[in-house]
């Protein structure tokens, strides 16, 4: 699933991921419930899950924050008889019934937004209020991310202008039959178009590597003969434009909009497959979740709690990420122990200006390779050639 949000709330979602963290939790919730009692069963009985991936950036090199859900197409069913679960599969949803989600989504997140004195509404008009707009109004970041996802120019000469475009296609509106798994409700779109079953893994890999894509496609990137930035787009808008131009300042500006804040995870799990839920370690192939970490603790118990929730070093991570094992000598086998992390670049310059000094002269101090012993056979014919010369 696909879940795009008005304007205002890309701009609110990502000055502020706190409040659209809450949010998610409203849509997974939202969602989850519709296919629990779809199922016949309710949230005692039966469990859902979803992993979400947060994207920043829309197909324009412009800032669009919206929701990649890979939901289960069904729910598990505590089994009273024998330990684990079982699944029950659940038809696709309909237009009528995304129709139905996205204004139930719609009017909870409008609620919560109210709540919480982010979002004001009147007779006419819903818009966000002076909290909504986060702490610091006249920050540049928040002045470059606003132009970016009104797709206006942030800096330079033409300053709030419209981006250029380029057209090459002609306009072609989209095809009713096309709009059978969209539902769309006072700019909440939610999209459920894409399936895929449980024995098509490359298919799954596929749509992972899609949601988890990088913001810019550099095989679709090119300069101009004038200097300027030329971004095509991978699927052509109705209107027929197929690339986008951008100054290099403002090209730049793009770039910094599209960056996320710091300790932010573009990455939720929800549901059965959330960290701490007790039915992941029995529906995840690896079988990791909250009952395997207590067996774990069980088999360790010298260990402290605090020792049981500590992270990996970054030692352990390198080892992990890049097999690279820095912990065990390689030449004798040993461990080895860390001693100093040194950051400092001028005493980090001296240290390996030394090293290199002493490589050097550690090569100029070897003695020559040593020779093969000298082969009789060879004086034998120098000896022979001399008496033939005397």
């Amino acid at each position: 699933m696909v879940l795009s949000v008005p304007f205002p709330l890309r701009f609110l979602f990502a000055s502020q991921p706190a409040v659209m963290g809450k949010v998610l939790g409203i849509v997974y919730r939202t969602i989850a419930t519709h296919l629990i009692h779809k199922a016949g069963y309710t949230k005692a009985t039966a469990h859902t899950g979803a992993v979400t991936q947060i994207q920043c950036f829309g197909g324009a090199l412009n800032a669009n924050l919206h929701f990649h859900i890979i939901f289960l197409d069904g729910v598990y069913i505590n089994n009273a008889h024998r330990p684990g679960v079982r699944f029950r599969w659940v038809k696709a949803p309909t237009s009528d019934e995304l129709t139905r989600l996205t204004h139930t989504i719609a009017q909870r997140v409008a609620r919560y937004l109210e709540r919480q004195g982010l979002l004001v509404r009147d007779a006419e008009n819903s818009y966000l209020s002076a909290q909504g707009m986060d702490a610091d109004p006249d920050s540049p970041l928040n002045h470059l991310l606003g132009s970016s996802i009104s797709y206006r120019i942030a800096m330079g000469a033409q300053q709030g202008r419209k981006v250029f475009t380029l057209q090459t296609l002609p306009d072609c509106r989209p095809d009713n039959g096309l709009l059978d798994s969209v539902g769309k409700v006072a700019g909440f779109s939610l999209h459920a178009g894409v399936a895929t079953r449980a024995h098509e893994r490359d298919k799954l890999e596929r749509l992972c590597r899609y949601i988890t894509r990088p913001a810019v496609a550099t095989k679709r990137l090119s300069l101009t003969r004038n200097g300027q930035i030329r971004y095509e787009l991978k699927t052509p808008y109705n209107d027929g434009t197929t690339h986008v131009i951008f100054e290099p300042l403002d090209f730049i500006s793009r770039l910094a909009a599209l960056v996320p804040k710091p300790r932010v995870h573009l990455t939720r799990f929800h549901g059965v497959f959330a960290p701490n839920s007790k039915y992941r370690a029995l529906v995840t192939p690896a079988r990791r979740g909250k009952g395997k970490k207590a067996k774990a603790a069980q088999q360790q118990p010298d260990q402290t709690p605090a020792e049981q929730r500590a992270s990996m070093t970054w030692a352990q991570r390198l080892k992990r990420v890049f097999n690279i094992d820095i912990e065990t000598c390689s030449k004798c086998g040993g461990a080895v122990k860390i001693i100093a992390c040194i950051e400092d670049p001028v005493v980090i310059a001296k240290i390996l200006t030394h090293l290199e000094g002493k490589a050097v002269s550690a090569e100029q101090g070897l003695l020559p390779e040593s020779r093969a012993p000298p082969q009789p056979d060879l004086f034998e014919e120098t000896h022979h050639s001399n008496a033939r010369l005397h």
